[in-house]
């Protein structure tokens, strides 16, 4: 049995043990009749008038500033695909789990049986008043977009999808970083992302109003440019932004010469001979999981300066978990009303700061996603950004 097909056994056996990985855990005993009285009638009536007269209230007498509703509809699970909201269960207990251990953040799963957008916005919405802040969670694109969106508009709670903005997040602090040791010019960097969906866009979308160069975000028809055919909306916006000079052709035309590599794809999508024909020491954050676009030695083989990939068992470890328990947790906070595009840059700047120049290398561009002290540095320049706007 391989590690993958151990791991997964083990798993399976340690989820059919626990019945499931979070639970609710009161905050006070309710052992006397006065406690009672005090909890529950008849005194709870006071509180609840308090919040009647003033909504600010429910912040400072409800559990809701710490808690965050995980969303998902079930149809992008962890490359599974559209696998439905009860058997997406699993992975959202589990993020539940990593924002208590990582970030002290209390969050609860719900998982929407739908797949009709306007439903979905309005369910979001009409539970919003439980929770400080929404994550959603495994929604495929281009329905992903219009969601984060709309909830946006209508919500004064922070919403923010992950799999877009916190992908996004860490893979742009690990390249700083890479950046740094390979001593390649910020601004002038040619960058393939190979992966069009929530992640991919997000990821350029980021690393354009960042500053790092031109981006050019490949999907399965090839390279994005203005004026292609058969694209949808959301690539057809990006497509506006980036790709300057609106390069046509497949994933390996377009690789040659490329500063960075960013996979967000599927697995073996890119070759040694397509990592040999980027510029000299090419950086390949090849992070489709379980296996990633070019396995890290492959990489290395054909001349990559720096590798990352999105499993624990390869050095650089692009994983999620280093963003989102802090950026919720200083946007709680804070009682920040939205995750901004300035909150999401902080935060990466944050992130990249903890390797120190003192511990830089090829093989650490990015904290260990075991790093429990990330969250509050992420936290602190989420809620500074948050006061200053206030």
């Amino acid at each position: 049995m391989d590690t993958t097909q151990d791991t997964s056994a083990r798993s399976l056996a340690l989820h059919e043990r626990l019945h499931g990985k979070i639970e609710v855990v009161a905050r006070a005993k309710a052992n006397t009749a006065e406690d009672l009285a005090l909890l529950y009638t008849p005194g709870v009536a006071e509180p609840c008038r308090a919040i009647e007269a003033d909504y600010q209230k429910s912040w400072e007498l409800t559990r809701r500033s710490n808690l965050v509703a995980v969303i998902t509809d079930g149809t992008a699970v962890l490359g599974l695909g559209d696998i439905g909201p009860a058997a997406g269960m699993p992975v959202m207990e589990g993020k539940c789990l990593l924002f208590k251990e990582f970030g002290d953040v209390d969050a609860f799963p719900l998982c929407i049986d739908t797949h009709d957008v306007d439903e979905a916005v309005r369910t979001i919405y009409l539970v919003s008043k439980s929770f400080g802040g929404i994550n959603l969670e495994d929604i495929a694109a281009p329905r992903c977009f219009e969601i984060e969106q709309r909830l946006k508009e209508i919500c004064d709670i922070p919403v923010f999808h992950d799999d877009q903005h916190g992908t996004a997040i860490v893979t742009a602090a690990g390249l700083l970083n890479a950046i740094k040791l390979t001593k390649k010019e910020m601004g002038k960097l040619k960058i393939v992302i190979s992966g069009a969906g929530a992640a991919g866009i997000a990821i350029g979308t980021l690393l354009l109003h960042m500053g790092f160069g031109d981006v050019i975000c490949c999907d399965r028809g090839g390279a994005l440019y203005e004026g292609r055919s058969n694209m949808n909306d959301s690539k057809s916006a990006f497509a506006r932004i980036s790709n300057r000079q609106k390069e046509a052709g497949t994933l390996a035309d377009v690789m040659a010469g490329a500063d960075i590599f960013v996979g967000v794809s599927g697995p073996g999508l890119v070759t040694k001979d397509m990592v040999a024909s980027m510029a000299p020491n090419p950086i390949v954050f090849a992070q489709a999981n379980p296996i990633p676009e070019i396995m890290p030695n492959e990489a290395k083989e054909a001349g990559a300066a720096v590798v990352a990939t999105g499993r624990s068992d390869f050095p650089n470890q692009i994983n999620n978990v280093l963003v989102f328990p802090g950026i919720f947790k200083g946007a709680l906070a804070s009682r920040a009303p939205q995750i901004t595009e300035e909150m999401e840059i902080a935060a990466t700047y944050a992130i990249a700061s903890l390797v120190t120049d003192d511990k830089l290398s090829a093989d650490y561009v990015i904290p260990s996603a075991l790093d429990k002290t990330v969250a509050d540095v992420v936290a602190k320049s989420v809620a500074t950004i948050a006061l200053r706007d206030r």
